[in-house]
């Protein structure tokens, strides 16, 4: 299927199958998935469609089978609901949370680097390579965010 055709298929067809999912998933979220993967099977169809009426048809087939595959799936089975989730995640230690807290007081650049030095375990170049940034730029807001931890939580915080 070329480009403009699959473009006009997505134009005309999105809402009617967004609608049979969102009826039998009864989530926006997991419709949204669904809607995703059938017009992904769609861009990678190969066939050929006898007119619009077939395609609509085909849509909805698709739909139905990604719907059910999306009610099978483990993931459904085991999931919560946000609203029941805690705000902020639980931590063994109380030093975990006070350092989690002052982490996320911190402004998003320095945060950042932090989560992605000390947790992604990325080194300063591929730091400064993902942000767009120097070398020097990345261990600038290293050595800010670490002082600022280090005030903030005093000498019990020590950088490993």
């Amino acid at each position: 299927m070329d480009k403009a055709r699959f473009t006009a298929a997505v134009e005309r067809h999105q809402a009617m199958v967004y609608r049979m999912a969102l009826h039998a998933l009864g989530s926006s979220q997991d419709a949204d998935d669904a809607v995703q993967e059938v017009f992904l099977r769609l861009f990678q169809y190969r066939g050929t469609f006898e007119g619009d009426e077939h395609l609509r048809r085909w849509l909805l087939r698709v739909a139905v089978n990604c719907c059910r595959d999306l009610l099978k799936s483990p993931w459904r089975k085991r999931r919560v609901s946000l609203e029941s989730l805690p705000e902020t995640p639980v931590f063994d230690q109380p030093e975990q949370a006070a350092l989690y807290r002052e982490v996320m007081a911190l402004p998003e650049k320095y945060r950042t680097v932090l989560n992605l030095f000390y947790y992604e375990e990325l080194s300063v170049r591929e730091i400064g390579e993902l942000l767009g940034v120097g070398d020097s730029t990345v261990t600038t807001r290293l050595a800010r965010a670490r002082r600022r931890l280090r005030e903030r939580l005093g000498e019990d915080w020590q950088d490993e």
